[in-house]
């Protein structure tokens, strides 16, 4: 995409605020996302918008979480400096706006590696839940370097109590562990039986359960059925 000109941030949260539909707010609100723009609108918006670097910054200053998502998505992730997005993570306050800022900008960005070790070890479990979900992120795609037992030891010393979103990112991770790494299989699914940490999480018809040793079963299962 190419930078494009011309359009203010008084022009977006107009079409932001027409955007808005109460019913999407509920729906989001029970999820704690304060916004009630439909995504795929959103992304219809954005789409047209194409990058731009400074309205995103801009966006991002309004503290409007569907500005935010918005930002997110016409950003340039590499034009953004370390202690940058270790500000933005720590002034995002929805689950949503810190989802997309992890997936879409932070994995990104040159700095991912220095954050992912910097944030793993914060105190703030939102923030720690962000350095997870990083290491989740190398597990799957670059897991030279990495200490997968030491992983293992952490989440079951700590993943039972910790606050749910940090449970939710330790859980992903024990369960790309168990999927990509069989040497670590057998272990990682025995943690997920031992702790029991979303065993009985609803799941609908045709979704994979978040339950480890189900969801590591699951994925296996469909590695091995491949050609």
């Amino acid at each position: 995409m190419t930078e494009a000109t011309g359009t203010t941030v008084e022009q977006v949260m107009a079409e932001l605020a027409a955007l808005e539909d109460p019913k999407t707010r509920a729906v989001n609100e029970r999820h704690g996302d304060d916004h009630g723009v439909n995504l795929t609108k959103l992304r219809a918006v954005a789409k047209r918008l194409k990058t731009q670097q400074d309205l995103a910054r801009e966006l991002w200053r309004t503290g409007d979480t569907a500005a935010r998502l918005l930002a997110l998505l016409i950003c340039r992730p590499r034009a953004f400096e370390r202690a940058e997005l270790d500000t933005m993570l720590r002034e995002a306050r929805t689950p949503k706006v810190q989802d997309w800022l992890v997936n879409y900008v932070v994995k990104k960005s040159p700095h991912s590696e220095e954050l992912r070790l910097a944030w793993f070890a914060d105190p703030d479990p939102v923030i720690a839940s962000a350095g997870w979900a990083l290491t989740t992120e190398r597990v799957a795609k670059k897991p030279d370097g990495l200490d997968l037992p030491g992983l293992l030891d952490a989440i079951e010393a700590q993943m039972k109590d910790a606050p749910e979103r940090l449970q939710w990112a330790m859980n992903h991770c024990l369960a790309q562990i168990g999927i990509e790494h069989p040497e670590h299989r057998a272990r990682a699914i025995g943690i997920g039986e031992r702790l029991e940490v979303l065993k009985d999480y609803p799941t609908p018809p045709n979704c994979t359960s978040p339950f480890a040793p189900a969801w590591i079963g699951e994925m296996v299962r469909r590695q091995q059925e491949k050609p």
